[in-house]
């Protein structure tokens, strides 16, 4: 029993891709579609995160699809297609957005995160370095007079 539904919830996410688009969507001409496809999988639904239009079931993923067919039938290049979504959603749409000011840090935000752990890391463990020899003394060392009256006045004189 375990393993049928197993297996039936492994086929639904197998066939979760290809039924995100639907038939009445598909175009005629396969070069077309093609590059409808393409298209597809490089934008993403503003619905979902971090899913392409092309896997997502959202409607507003099957509406960008329907545009982006459109867009193909009435003759655009990808760039103008791509153009096009970009000026009505923003750079956000792009699943790869491009390198630019506004998206400076999307691009070096993770290499400065990076960073700043590893200095943190360096940092911490130069800490912990010192610090344990500090605590690496020798136990058969004596006090000098003065250590030992230091000693004594912070014990209160008290002696054992």
């Amino acid at each position: 029993m375990r393993i049928s539904i197993l297996t039936i919830a492994f086929s639904a996410l197998l066939l979760a891709d290809s039924l995100a688009v639907e038939p009445s969507e598909i175009l005629d001409d396969p070069r077309h579609e093609s590059r409808a496809r393409e298209l597809s999988k490089a934008l993403r639904c503003v619905v979902c995160q971090n899913q392409s239009i092309d896997d997502s079931d959202a409607a507003l993923a099957r509406d960008m699809r329907i545009l982006v067919r459109e867009r193909i039938t009435a003759g655009d290049s990808n760039e103008e297609v791509l153009d096009y979504v970009v000026l009505r959603y923003g750079d956000f749409v792009l699943l790869k957005p491009p390198f630019k000011k506004t998206t400076l840090v999307l691009w070096l935000g993770p290499i400065l995160m990076f960073g700043m752990a590893l200095l943190g890391a360096l940092l911490f463990f130069r800490r912990q370095k010192s610090a344990t020899s500090l605590m690496k003394c020798d136990p058969s060392a004596e006090l000098d007079e003065t250590e030992r009256k230091r000693l004594n006045a912070l014990l209160g004189g008290q002696k054992k």
